[in-house]
């Protein structure tokens, strides 16, 4: 039997229904003061370093990880989900919060879409936080920039540094998909125009200082990062820094603003941070630890998501950002999706909608490998099944049944058509594996390892992967970091999100594949190494049909087709 429902409406036909209460109603309802807080408008605002500050003699409440199976393009839900679960808490009597990150226009005008959720589990204002939101991503692609002007500015000038063109690393950013970026030319004119050379730009999302921003626990650390960064090499072939150039104190000035986490709120006006947004499968992947420990000071349980699924975004949550931020997920969601399963499974995405016990059987395999992957990190989970209307009975309880053999907690969900009151089971269960939870959270690897052993041990342990492959030029900069000093680092692979292997038209649990590491980056002010694998790219491409051909705008300035 399948679900029938009437016509459904879109997103943002649901958010421009549903009402709005001022921003300084919700600060109110965490302990905050007008004052605590800078308004972007009526319905936005930015928690001050002062309230900040004064938040840190308060004991930090639960940390609620929200993590997936490999995504689909069909979408999976996760981000609604996460809004779906603070909102049952909250419908529970629970003081709970939820800490996402802020979407880039990239995908939003391209294929993925928003990160805000859907149906009745979202953030809003839903138009306002796809689009500029309150301008931190404008804000970092103006620092990365402004860094890339300063460099081209010192070898033209005189480069006393000995800064050798050939080797400046440092691109420049646009929060947008734009392939005809990736490889560009810059300084032609003649000599006043600048020293021609070789660039190209990475999408703002994948930039350093996206990461440093969201990796920094305050501007003191915010300036000292920055000042870490590495943006060419000389002619002796030594790392130059951002330091070297003198250009922290003016990079820091830039994001003054754009440290502080932004306050809006669901359609249940659950309050919610969303700040930071670095992408899972060619950055970190999670929101800003400012943003995640100040919720966790402001309330007793704290729903946050890592990007894309757990081979991803869970794995830089629990290897890089607990380091970082000296936290750790109490418990963890991990989201699947019939559809998504069936995929894993072979259905193709157009029959989706039709019932497969075999391909759903086989789907399973995937599930399977991230529950893995979540055991090896030692922390306890619950399989939330995010329902879609064309789920069937038999499919459901399948799953269900396959969950329970497991000994896994599982719950279905419906917040996407019903809110928190969908996640009210979801929630039980997430709260029942917090109070009996004796497993004590612990990451893959020691510090201390070799880089190549950090990458091997992520390849096998998370990927599955019988073995490892390196390029030529990866193979030189493994020797050349280690010599720089730079082996204590966490590695921060880049990879398809589509697959546990680095193809990502191999869906399921691939078997018997290797990763192939073409290239690392020196991320020295994030505090790790990047491991490009297969051909990922840090500057994507629109598709055929873009999100955006849906877009518009009526006279009055309301959205349409946002979602």
């Amino acid at each position: 039997m399948t679900l029938t429902t009437k016509k459904l409406k879109t997103d943002i036909e649901i958010a421009q229904e549903s009402p709005l209460l001022p921003i300084s109603e919700i600060a109110r309802k965490i302990g905050l003061t007008e004052e605590d807080i800078e308004l972007y408008g009526k319905y936005k605002g930015k928690i001050s370093y002062e309230a900040i500050h004064n938040l840190n003699k308060l004991s930090d409440g639960k940390l609620i990880l929200v993590t997936s199976i490999n995504p689909t393009p069909a979408g999976e839900g996760k981000s609604t989900v996460t809004v779906g679960l603070g909102d049952a808490l909250n419908q529970m009597n629970k003081n709970a919060m939820i800490a996402m990150r802020e979407p880039s226009l990239g995908p939003v005008m391209g294929m993925k879409g928003g990160a805000t959720g859907g149906g009745y589990s979202q953030v809003l204002p839903m138009d306002e936080i796809n689009l500029h939101f309150t301008g931190d991503i404008h804000s970092i692609t103006t620092a990365n920039n402004a860094l890339a002007a300063m460099i081209d500015n010192h070898v033209h000038q005189g480069n006393e540094l000995q800064i050798d063109p050939r080797r400046i690393v440092w691109k420049r950013t646009i929060d947008m998909n734009d392939r005809a970026l990736r490889n560009i030319v810059i300084g032609l004119g003649g000599p006043v125009q600048g020293v021609p050379r070789e660039d190209g730009f990475d999408i703002t999302v994948a930039s350093e200082i996206m990461a440093i921003l969201c990796l920094s626990n305050d501007l003191e650390e915010l300036k000292k990062r920055l000042g870490q960064i590495v943006v060419a090499y000389n002619n002796k072939r030594q790392p130059v820094t951002v330091k070297d150039l003198k250009v922290e104190g003016a990079l820091t000035l830039l994001l003054k603003d754009a440290l502080k986490p932004n306050l809006v709120q669901t359609i249940e006006h659950t309050p919610a941070l969303i700040h930071g947004g670095p992408f899972a499968n060619i950055a970190h992947g999670c929101n800003s630890i400012v943003a995640t420990k100040t919720a966790l000071k402001l309330s007793d349980y704290v729903v946050t998501e890592s990007g894309f699924g757990a081979d991803l975004g869970a794995e830089k949550f629990l290897n890089i950002k607990s380091r970082a931020a000296g936290i750790a997920p109490d418990a963890v969601v991990l989201v699947a999706t019939i559809r998504a399963l069936k995929m894993h499974g072979g259905q193709s995405k157009e029959n989706l909608k039709i019932e497969s016990m075999k391909a759903l059987k086989l789907g399973l395999a995937n599930l399977k490998k991230h529950m893995e992957t979540l055991d090896a990190f030692n922390v306890s989970y619950v399989v939330a099944i995010n329902r879609f209307v064309s789920d069937t009975d038999r499919e459901i309880d399948f799953l269900n049944a396959w969950c329970e053999e497991e000994g896994v907690p599982v719950s279905l969900t419906d917040v996407w058509a019903q809110g928190g009151r969908g996640g009210l089971d979801l929630a039980q269960k997430v709260l029942s594996v917090i109070e009996d939870d004796s497993k004590e959270f612990s990451p893959l690897y020691d510090l201390s390892d070799s880089l190549q052993t950090k990458i091997e041990c992520i390849a096998g342990k998370v990927y599955g992967a019988s073995g490892v492959d390196y390029s030529v030029k990866a193979k030189k900069q493994l020797d050349e970091f280690e010599n720089n000093g730079w082996g204590p680092l966490p590695v921060c692979m880049a990879k398809t999100q589509y697959s546990l292997s680095d193809d990502p038209a191999r869906l399921g649990r691939p078997n018997d594949f290797t990763i192939t590491i073409r290239e690392l980056k020196p991320k020295i002010g994030a505090g790790f190494i990047v491991a490009l694998t297969g051909e990922v790219m840090t500057m994507p491409g629109l598709p055929k049909h873009p999100a955006a051909l849906n877009m518009d705008i009526d006279a009055n300035g309301k959205a349409t087709g946002l979602f």
